[in-house]
């Protein structure tokens, strides 16, 4: 089931960060996206990146990425189906987004204890 967006963005100063997330908010597609930026992929070859994701989320998650404008869906006409995912030109713009976020990830990405924080504090 879609979620339901603003229609105006202009609520408050932080509004642009919450446009911005709402584009990535799904549980899977900031990974999509992420995988998407290293070029055309078809839908199972995702899947085989995403082990974890059921082919009903993965085609929801696609699906809302092709309806915001992120990603482009190419059908080849061929027995079996083929269909090949992209970015799309504004998909690609999320690329220092995505690349900012792999990089807060890479350093702080562990769990950690409370008491192992106040330690390397």
């Amino acid at each position: 089931m879609p979620r339901t967006r603003h229609d105006r963005l202009d609520c408050s100063p932080g509004c642009a960060v919450e446009a911005t997330l709402q584009f990535i908010d799904g549980k899977w597609k900031g990974v999509i996206l992420w995988h998407l930026l290293g070029g055309t992929l078809r839908f199972n070859a995702i899947r085989r990146l995403l082990p974890s994701v059921t082919q009903r989320m993965l085609t929801n998650q696609l699906r809302e990425l092709e309806a915001d404008g992120l990603v482009a869906r190419q059908v080849y006409a061929e027995v079996p189906p083929k269909v090949e995912y992209s970015l799309t030109e504004r998909g690609r713009t999320l690329a220092p987004v995505l690349n900012a976020l792999k990089a807060w990830g890479d350093l702080h990405g562990t769990v950690q204890s409370d008491a192992q924080v106040r330690d390397a504090a």
